[in-house]
């Protein structure tokens, strides 16, 4: 295949065209190897065509607490538990690895991320999770309790980097094709960032801030839901190509969505929730070599035998009888036995898209609340490289971002570990951003590995002419409900908020709740969650909120 077929098969299957299906579209001859992965789908389609079988009368178990999902944010809830002296609880995870899009991976080389890579340095008053880093080992606290991160866990620089017109240049606004009016438009923009970092209501809350529970809900800050990311820009009067790039390239990386697809309040928020005020300087980045898979690793040694692989929940029945116990029907993937399980509380920390099909007789109306949510389609690649591309410009960073791609370009696994010769892993990301989430999910399933290969080569190949020889495998992970979308009208719709309150002795976890993914917001719902439950029973507890 020539270097324009090559090209022309990238652009057209990023654009959906049907042609990237036709034979001989796949002909990837090159000397590496790789498989096709994605969370798995058999069991998905069981449940969601109603397979739903009953366990033996003699198979059933009792639990206190069971937790449903072990994403972050279930985990979050099992560890809240554990610490509050709970430990009748189980957690149960449908995949065989723990940690949902927060899961890792390992070779000779170095771990690589599958999702979620970073945690940004949180804020002050994000105790929780500053709790869990002390308890990681990463961050401690001064004489007067102020938290830190300790400074290896840090991202080394260089940071980021940006490959335009040919070159790479550090940072990753696009400064090389900026004009005089331009660099106006884009110091207007900082300025009214700075405006809404500083912006209190009436009873001294910020516009934004992590957790999202925290923001305030004044109508000038939630009327932004409204509109897009996009329209909003337009109306402050921006039209600079540049401007309107970087913007779409942050929306496209933290929602999957682009400029146009994303709530502006969605948009403001990932510039102006993280920092005190606008004086203060961008938190670094938390990260290691296997991504957000070093938090899940911490987690599952905490909880130990309590978190349990491989187990497929299909379904969950509050009783209608005076015990007030919630029935949980579960399928061991391995041994193919089903078994029930008899619940006080449930923590369904699972999205939001399955409680249609796993909660049974639900009211009407929070089934239609669960139809609001709509998931974006995620591509991810670890490709193995047996040594480092030629780098005539700026230096090989953590993140590399390739302007003219519709891919987030790659972050490199070797880098925290200050390997910067030799054999490493780029970890590439590249959201789907069709205007209907389904036909992303077809698009994702229908391309085979060597579609994927040759797409995820091909990219590289924009920046890096000299690729494809040092490649020696691609992984490709396909994310069909990767990430909650953040478009315009969901963040404050009444469904979502309605959506993470509990009915009866289900409680609600995830990060959709929050309608941002992001690993804070995970983190959040799962001590809300968890702390709802130990209040239901009774349990004298501090809040780690």
């Amino acid at each position: 295949m020539t270097g324009f077929d090559r090209r022309e098969l990238l652009l057209t299957a990023l654009a959906g065209s049907s042609s990237m299906l036709l034979p001989g579209c796949s002909q990837t001859n090159a000397g590496f190897t790789g498989e096709l992965l994605s969370p798995s789908l058999d069991v998905g389609h069981r449940i969601r065509d109603g397979d739903l079988p009953e366990p033996a009368v003699t198979n059933w178990q009792e639990s206190g607490v069971v937790i449903v999902g072990g994403g972050i944010s279930g985990l979050a809830a099992a560890w809240r538990l554990h610490h509050a002296g709970v430990d009748n609880f189980t957690l149960l995870e449908l995949e065989t690895v723990i940690g949902g899009t927060s899961r890792c991976g390992q070779s000779r080389v170095s771990g690589y991320p599958w999702g979620a890579h970073y945690v940004p340095v949180p804020r002050a008053d994000n105790r929780a999770l500053w709790r869990l880093l002390d308890e990681m080992g990463v961050a401690a606290q001064n004489a007067q309790g102020v938290y830190s991160a300790h400074e290896h866990i840090l991202c080394r620089e260089p940071h980021e980097r940006l490959f335009v017109q040919g070159h790479w240049a550090e940072g990753l606004y696009p400064h090389s094709v900026a004009t005089d009016e331009d660099l106006r438009q884009w110091t207007s923009f900082q300025e009214r960032i700075a405006h809404w970092i500083d912006w209190r209501d009436a009873r001294g809350t910020p516009a934004f801030t992590i957790p999202l529970a925290g923001c305030s809900a004044d109508e000038a800050v939630i009327g932004l839901d409204e509109v897009s990311m996009g329209d909003w820009m337009r109306r402050e009067g921006w039209d600079s190509v540049p401007l309107f790039w970087w913007v779409d390239y942050c929306c496209r990386d933290d929602y999957g969505l682009t400029i146009e697809q994303t709530s502006a309040w969605a948009g403001l928020f990932y510039f102006a929730s993280r920092r005190e005020n606008s004086n203060s300087v961008s938190p670094g980045v938390l990260t290691w070599p296997e991504g957000n898979g070093r938090i899940v690793r911490h987690l599952s040694r905490v909880l130990g035998s309590r978190v349990n692989t491989g187990q497929a929940v299909l379904s969950i029945q509050q009783s209608d009888d005076q015990t007030g116990r919630v029935r949980i029907v579960v399928l061991d993937r391995e041994t193919k036995q089903v078994r029930g399980i008899r619940a006080q509380q449930v923590i369904f920390a699972a999205p939001q898209f399955l409680a249609r099909y796993l909660i049974l007789n639900r009211p009407a109306g929070r089934v239609a609340d669960s139809d609001q949510f709509q998931y974006g389609a995620w591509v991810g690649a670890n490709v193995h490289l047996s040594d480092r591309p030629q780098e005539p410009d700026f230096p090989l960073s953590w993140d590399n971002v390739i302007h003219d791609s519709p891919s987030l370009g790659y972050v490199v696994a070797t880098h925290q570990q200050g390997i910067d010769h030799g054999p490493t892993v780029w970890t590439w990301y590249l959201p789907l951003c069709d205007d209907q989430p389904s036909d992303a999910r077809r698009k994702l399933l229908d391309l085979t590995w060597e579609h994927w290969a040759e797409i995820v080569i091909t990219d590289l190949e924009r920046a890096h002419p000299d690729a494809r020889d040092l490649v020696t495998r691609v992984d490709v992970m396909r994310w069909g409900h990767a990430m909650i979308q953040a478009r315009p009208g969901f963040i404050w719709s009444r469904s979502r908020q309605r959506a993470a309150t509990a009915e009866g002795a289900i409680h609600f976890a995830g990060t959709d709740l929050s309608g941002i993914a992001l690993m804070e917001e995970a983190f959040y719902h799962g001590i809300r969650a968890a702390e709802e439950v130990l209040t239901v029973r009774d349990a004298l507890f501090s809040s780690f909120l």
